[in-house]
Order: structure tokens, then C-alpha cells, then sequence
């Protein structure tokens, strides 16, 4: 979210961020578990301890009870920041989600609800002050808008993996969320996947018109969501 125009910083989100305490708990996760492949009992029980402090320290500070779901950031220069953001998914679809699970399906029901496109994600949800529904016009005015709203097509990755977390028997349905991406290839960059979408319909393709990554996490998505092999026979 490093959108810049001169000295203007679009979204700083400076403080403690929700999908980078994401990461580093999982990060955590995976050291302890290579420690103890490699023989390190004591590094792997050492990495526990600080997984289990971060653990508790995230779901205490990053949970927004009043609205039951996380915090973008917590620790900002104007507090806690509680725009709704996809973000927070990463909380749920790592390897080591570090959300407490009795919370997850309340998180993905919103972000559903409130994020959710036949393209992707919302970068900021409707309703906020900031949000922009479209990405267009000059630089200054696309930047305003590339994570304030704007759909990110590599984060129904994410959320897929988040929402099998949730419903793990339902991979028929959950491959539904891709199914916008099938008329978009005839569009735009024929064959290939956009950047970004515009946050409401009809979702119009900006951005790079053949992007790596939305190309990456729809494939991976695809195959992730495929009926077994016998199913297909």
C-alpha cells in the first residue's frame, strides 16, 4: 500500500499492521516447526513461547469488539485505525492463523458482505470516508484511489484459503467466488488477468491489463478449489 504524489503518503497506515503481525506469527510458526526437524528442541520450544505471547498480545490488541472484527492498525500517530480492510483476511488464511477461531467466521462474513466482488476484494470498504468507487482520471487521482476501495484481484487468493478455513467441506461453492474471472479473459488483455478492478459494478479492468500476481492467485485458487480426480472421471 505504498501509493505516494509527491509528498503526499495516500494511505501511511504508520503503527503496528494487522497483516504484518499476521505474517510474523506465522513466521514464528514455521521457524519452531523447522527447529524441531533440524533437532533444536530448545530453539523450537523457545520460538513457542514467543508465538504463544504474540498470539495472545494480537487477539487482545488488533480485536474491535464493538464491530467484531480487527483493527488495521493499532499504535498509529492517531491511534488504532479501524477502517475495514482485507487485510485482516491474512489473519485467517496463513499456514498459522494467528485470529482466535471462534472469531473467524464473524470476520469472514463481513468481509463477504462488505468486500467481496466477482473480481477480488474491495481495498477499503463502502461507506468510509476515503472510499473511492472507481480508478480512473490522472495519476494523482488514480493513486487516491488504489487502496482506498479499488478491487485487488490477487486477494480472492486469500480469502478463498480464509473462507475453506471456515467452510472446509464447501470447495464446489468456494470456487464460486472465481467465477467472474472467466468472461474478463475475453476483455481487456485477452487471455490474461487485469491489476485491479473498479470497487463497484460493473467493475470495470484498470491497472496493468496482464497482471503476474492476479494471474497467480486465480490459478492457484482454481486448482485449489478442483473436484477430486475420481469426481472428474
Amino acid at each position: 500500500m505504498d501509493a505516494k504524489v509527491g509528498d503526499w503518503v495516500v494511505t501511511p497506515r504508520r503503527g503496528k499492521a494487522v497483516e504484518i503481525n499476521a505474517l510474523w506469527y506465522n513466521a514464528l510458526r514455521l521457524l519452531e516447526r523447522w527447529n524441531h526437524e533440524a533437532g533444536d528442541d530448545a530453539g523450537a520450544a523457545r520460538l513457542a513461547g514467543h508465538s504463544e505471547r504474540a498470539y495472545v498480545s494480537f487477539n487482545r490488541r488488533f480485536w474491535y469488539e464493538s464491530e467484531g472484527y480487527l483493527c488495521d492498525v493499532i499504535d498509529g500517530e492517531q491511534g488504532n485505525e479501524t477502517a475495514f480492510r482485507p487485510n485482516q483476511v491474512f489473519a485467517i488464511s496463513l499456514d498459522h492463523p494467528v485470529l482466535d477461531p471462534a472469531k473467524w467466521k464473524g470476520v469472514l462474513d463481513q468481509v463477504e458482505a462488505r468486500l467481496l466482488t466477482p473480481f477480488g476484494l474491495r481495498s477499503l470498504a463502502p461507506g468510509h470516508s476515503d472510499y473511492k468507487p472507481r480508478y480512473d482520471g490522472d495519476l494523482r487521482a488514480r493513486d487516491a484511489a488504489y487502496h482506498q476501495g479499488t478491487v485487488w484481484a490477487w486477494l480472492v487468493g486469500p480469502f478463498i484459503d480464509a473462507w475453506l478455513r471456515v467452510h472446509p467441506y464447501e470447495a464446489e461453492k468456494a470456487r464460486q467466488f472465481l467465477a467472474g474471472f472467466e468472461p474478463h479473459l475475453r476483455e481487456a488483455c485477452v487471455g490474461s488477468i487485469s491489476e485491479v478492478f473498479d470497487a463497484e459494478a460493473p467493475y470495470y479492468p484498470r491497472g496493468c491489463i496482464a497482471q503476474a500476481w492476479s494471474v497467480a492467485e486465480v490459478l492457484r485458487a482454481w486448482i485449489k478449489t478442483a473436484p477430486p480426480a475420481t469426481a472428474r472421471e
